[in-house]
């Protein structure tokens, strides 16, 4: 007889959650439909962390069911219709329905051609055993739990282990999420599913560089992911993704650091560009190209290495504020983050960090319309007057509103046409 679940999902939902998803499985009852929740949130009740975006497997019209919660409620509902799924997106919550079903390879890498299958069908076709376990949720079964590849025995055994042999060459992208959970919930690959990831990292060749790219950016968004990119290289994955990309002990004391000195919120482009760091140039265009990143990331890569290049000029103990805002005013936030970070020079870091803390945030007071009002005429010398009063305000010459238009008056009462130059 099958171990239920009900009193753990009980204490482990929130109580909205909790009744939609009982409502969600009397409605698919009403409907002749089995409804089950399945997936990570499954996974995470077991290990008792937190996961409220709820996946749903219907055996049945996964949209028709969505259709009937959407009803009279504050749900918004998205439909995709060629895929046989919903989105229903509640105040803090979301809830994903699909229609079972199953699911063949053409190829080594190609995407899958689905078709409507049973419960059974769509968990082997899923990544790991202990992401391929479900929960009844039709009230009579409620919480009964469906677990045919022995994913809790996995979690008890704390194993990431995939469904069949060829699972990474359907799809190599599972490598990299493989390493993910294992570094992220502290478990380990079991010897059969290594010794195949080991045997198919080839497969990365069979995968679109956008793929690879997502399943990266999701890496770099985990609490610790010099621990997946350690790990990476140690099975040879990383070297998949370019020859020369290390996953060392520099790269894990800098992602440390980068913790401690930036907001969680800006870290994962750091992590890209520290990843690069010790790229030549022509190796970080190969590894662009490879993974298509898009624009922003590129440019933060690229001027990542340009910067570094030119470190030798801001390792100058006498330069002045204004010329430390010269140099790096052009560059994104990422890569002088970056380069304040791996720097040798602590000289080069301190005014990598004073503009990163205070010089980019300098602002002149006065404006083009207060100059036009001091008669100053509209034309080239309100740009160059607007630029020497930055500086002034950079080098700390003056502070305040009223001591900006004492030095413009000083100016013009000197007769010159622009602002002293130097």
């Amino acid at each position: 007889m099958p171990e239920n679940l009900s009193s753990q999902l009980e204490e482990y939902l929130p109580p909205p959650v909790l009744a939609l998803a009982k409502i969600a499985g009397k409605e698919g009852s009403e409907l002749g439909q089995e409804l089950y929740l399945v997936g990570g949130v499954v996974r995470d009740l077991f290990l008792g962390r937190a996961n409220f975006d709820l996946d749903l497997v219907v055996e049945g019209d996964a949209i028709k069911l969505a259709q009937e919660l959407a009803k009279n409620s504050r749900a918004k509902l998205t439909v995709h219709t060629r895929f046989g799924t919903a989105k229903l997106n509640y105040p803090g919550f979301s809830l994903d329905l699909a229609t079972a079903r199953s699911e063949t390879y053409s190829k080594p890498g190609a995407l899958p051609t689905v078709k409507p299958g049973s419960l059974k069908d769509d968990l082997i076709r899923r990544d790991f055993s202990i992401n391929a376990m479900a929960l009844c949720l039709t009230p009579h079964r409620f919480g009964a739990l469906i677990d045919l590849y022995h994913g809790k025995d996995d979690l008890d055994n704390r194993l990431i282990r995939i469904l069949h042999p060829n699972s990474f060459i359907d799809d190599a992208t599972r490598i990299l999420r493989a390493m993910r959970y294992e570094q992220r919930l502290g478990f380990k690959l079991e010897a059969e599913t290594e010794k195949l990831l080991r045997r198919d990292v080839a497969m990365f060749d069979t995968i679109s560089g956008d793929r690879i790219r997502h399943e990266l950016e999701l890496i770099l968004k985990e609490a610790e992911p010099e621990r997946v990119l350690r790990r990476a290289e140690e099975l040879g994955v990383l070297s998949q993704l370019h020859p020369s990309l290390k996953g060392n002990g520099w790269l894990s004391q800098k992602f440390e650091q980068a913790r401690q000195s930036y907001k969680q919120t800006s870290l994962p482009p750091l992590y890209l560009c520290l990843l690069i760091y010790n790229l030549t140039d022509k190796e970080d265009e190969e590894f662009i190209l490879r993974l298509n990143f898009p624009k922003n990331s590129a440019q933060a890569m690229r001027y990542t290495l340009q910067l570094k290049a030119q470190l030798n000029s801001l390792a100058n103990s006498k330069l002045k504020p204004s010329d430390i805002y010269k140099s790096l005013h052009s560059y994104t936030t990422p890569a002088i983050q970056t380069n304040a970070l791996a720097s040798e020079s602590p000289i080069a870091s301190q005014h990598l960090q004073l503009y990163i803390a205070k010089l980019r945030y300098v602002k002149t007071l006065l404006s083009g319309e207060d100059l036009k009002r001091m008669k100053i005429p509209a034309g080239p010398q309100i740009g160059e007057i607007l630029s020497a009063l930055h500086k002034a305000r950079l080098n700390g010459e003056v502070r305040t509103r009223k001591e900006e238009k004492v030095l413009v008056y000083s100016w013009l009462k000197g007769n010159q046409v622009k602002p002293p130059a130097g």
